[in-house]
């Protein structure tokens, strides 16, 4: 698949799932001045990269934007990801940013999707029943998602995880 279209998949996937409002994938405002400012340019180029696949790259860039706004949940959440899709060796790193994210905005309901996720790939079915539980409240249609892929786990189907991360 080439790099093109790998984007516009990403890019449908992305407007799929977030029609009903903003996604962890959509770049943020950038503010006028100052470190806010750098922060959420160098988060916008992370989201890029991020929708391209290229998750090495878009992590360098979630770090730099953290490095100067620790506080941007997306930019945990999405810094998380990144790091979970490189492999498990990142599992624990991304299960700190994916609970920064969460503290710093108990509704980024993608943080509590993509944690479960996490946790079902750790084999950890009663921690991600719980995001499950919390993202019935936030988003229902996410909350679907998740239990797809509880219950691909449950019955060895994979439920829509890469195989590479198994």
């Amino acid at each position: 698949m080439t790099s093109t279209r790998r984007l516009v998949c990403a890019l449908a996937l992305v407007l799929a799932t977030g029609a009903a409002g903003a996604v962890e994938n959509d770049p943020l405002p950038v503010p006028k001045g100052g470190a806010r400012e750098l922060a959420v340019r160098s988060y916008n180029d992370g989201v890029a990269l991020l929708v391209a696949r290229q998750f090495r790259p878009a992590q360098e860039k979630f770090e730099a934007a953290l490095a100067l706004d620790e506080s941007l949940a997306e930019a945990h959440n999405n810094l998380a990801y990144v790091l979970r899709m490189q492999g498990r060796q990142n599992f624990a790193a991304s299960l700190e940013h994916y609970n920064r994210a969460i503290e710093l905005k108990p509704t980024l309901a993608q943080a509590y999707m993509y944690r479960g996720v996490l946790f079902v790939q750790q084999g950890d079915m009663a921690r991600a029943r719980q995001d499950q539980a919390r993202l019935r409240e936030l988003d229902p249609k996410l909350a679907a998602e998740l239990e797809r892929t509880i219950t691909g786990a449950a019955d060895g189907s994979r439920g829509g995880i890469a195989p590479q991360y198994e």
